[in-house]
């Protein structure tokens, strides 16, 4: 039995859902995102809530019961609240700006990092070494953050690169002398 599948998930106000057959549509201020589960699971809208149970008792039913109902309950928190990742950069001389639709990124190299912001995002740099990724999906708003973040992972020495505000940097120490 899943745990995390048997909890329903509540719509808060201003949500609407509407269901489809296997495809779920749900609307909010953040805008309207969907959904479609796989035949393993049966989605039911009641009166401002979505249960989600299993058809039968195979393993891949039990595994997309609760794997369903957390993706669901995401999609109503984006488009109530919506998602957001923040990065710190540290290093002598990183920085970033947003250009457009641009991120330019300083970090090291030769060049200037240029990366394009995809739809359904926005990037701001409120500081030149903070970066806020904010958006209604949850699987694009850490995708992006992950792409940022890959262009410079930081360093165990020196800390220097683009890590996660609430990310723990193990350090090691140098070279004995």
């Amino acid at each position: 039995m899943s745990r995390i599948g048997k909890k329903p998930v509540d719509l808060p106000s201003g949500v609407t859902a509407t269901v489809s057959g296997q495809t779920i549509e749900v609307k909010g201020s953040k805008g309207t995102l969907s959904f479609t589960a796989t035949d393993d699971v049966t989605l039911t809208l009641g009166d401002n809530v979505i249960t989600v149970t299993p058809r039968g008792s195979s393993k891949r039913a039990r595994q997309q019961w609760g794997m369903s109902r957390t993706v669901i309950a995401n999609l109503v928190t984006g488009v109530s609240d919506g998602f957001k990742k923040e990065l710190e950069i540290n290093g002598v001389g990183y920085r970033a700006a947003m250009q457009g639709n641009t991120l330019k990124l300083s970090l090291g190299y030769s060049h200037e990092v240029n990366f394009e912001v995809p739809d359904g995002v926005t990037v701001t740099a409120p500081k030149q070494t903070e970066i806020v990724v904010e958006g209604a999906d949850a699987q694009l708003v850490g995708q992006v953050a992950a792409n940022i973040r890959e262009w410079r992972k930081p360093e165990p020495y020196k800390g220097k690169g683009i890590k996660y505000k609430d990310e723990y940097i193990f350090r090691k120490e140098g070279k004995k002398k």
